[in-house]
């Protein structure tokens, strides 16, 4: 069991690097060249925060349910959704700040719907 806690805790801590390293590559102004195709397919930039931000959400609590066992998944995932849900705030606040990136209200809607739905589909897994 704790192998498999180990594991999953990885997994939330490479996925969440990727995802600093994909906010870093868009502030510099990098991300567009490298996956510009996505803005030219509708929604497609709200599928990635909905996807991205999901998983995300996903790993981390799946990760905490095997690290805390004794711990309530609904509690867990409440503190975990929150502690998400205030970063991904933060950083799409931040974006003002950077003449590359535009704060979207609807950007940070799709992140917190991933959020939502991949939290409720990790309390689901057994």
């Amino acid at each position: 069991m704790m192998r498999h806690a180990v594991t999953m805790k990885w997994l939330a801590i490479f996925f969440t690097l990727f995802i600093i390293l994909i906010i870093v590559l868009a502030d510099a102004g990098f991300l567009a060249n490298c996956v510009g195709f996505i803005y030219k397919v509708p929604f497609g930039d709200k599928a990635g925060h909905f996807i991205l931000y999901g998983i995300l959400a996903l790993l981390v609590n799946l990760a905490l349910f095997r690290l805390r066992p004794d711990q309530s998944r609904i509690r867990l995932t409440v503190k975990c959704g929150l502690t998400l849900a205030l970063l991904i705030g933060l950083e799409e606040f931040s974006q003002r700040y950077f003449s590359t990136r535009t704060f979207d209200l609807l950007d940070l809607t799709f992140s917190y719907l991933g959020v939502l739905c991949f939290s409720w589909a990790a309390i689901k897994i057994k």
